[in-house]
């Protein structure tokens, strides 16, 4: 009696697991349909009269994202960044060019939740940072720089 009393529920746990990891397995985020929340055109006012402007599309299962910094009326910086889907890590993968810069800088970005996500930059030869971005509304998202685990800035980019 004891036995099979040991046994049902031994067998109702395994049950419950094994529900446990199909409900877990089913809940994993859909990078690529998520990412397509940024899709569309976007700017970040700062008080200095300097105005941030990125323009993203879609290219197959990633984005490519064309900005531009513009102060006084004049572009001062231009960024390209190519979002690559790798399927494996679950990730994108970015690669950014500046024209202010002669590096290319690599970054992972990837949504830890329907509206939320963060962007870890790669290069070894850059400190350690990250960011974390949250979708507030469908057209309003804010993005926060984070270095040594402070936040080193913060926008708001709204889209157009």
């Amino acid at each position: 009696m004891v036995i099979r009393k040991t046994l049902m529920i031994l067998g109702f746990i395994l049950i419950v697991v094994n529900l446990n990891k199909a409900q877990s397995m089913n809940e994993k985020l859909d990078q690529v349909e998520l990412m397509k929340q940024f899709i569309g055109t976007w700017k970040c006012e700062f008080d200095d009269e300097t105005k941030f402007i990125s323009e993203n599309e879609k290219f197959g299962n990633g984005l490519v994202c064309n900005s531009k910094v513009i102060k006084n009326g004049k572009i001062v910086d231009r960024v390209i960044q190519l979002y690559g889907y790798d399927k494996k890590a679950d990730k994108f993968i970015i690669a950014e060019l500046k024209e202010s810069s002669p590096n290319m800088e690599l970054c992972q970005a990837w949504f830890t939740s329907e509206n939320k996500g963060e962007i870890i930059i790669t290069n070894p030869e850059n400190s350690p940072l990250k960011f974390r971005f949250e979708f507030k509304t469908p057209d309003m998202i804010v993005q926060k720089a984070i270095q040594d685990g402070n936040v080193t800035n913060e926008i708001m980019l709204i889209r157009e």
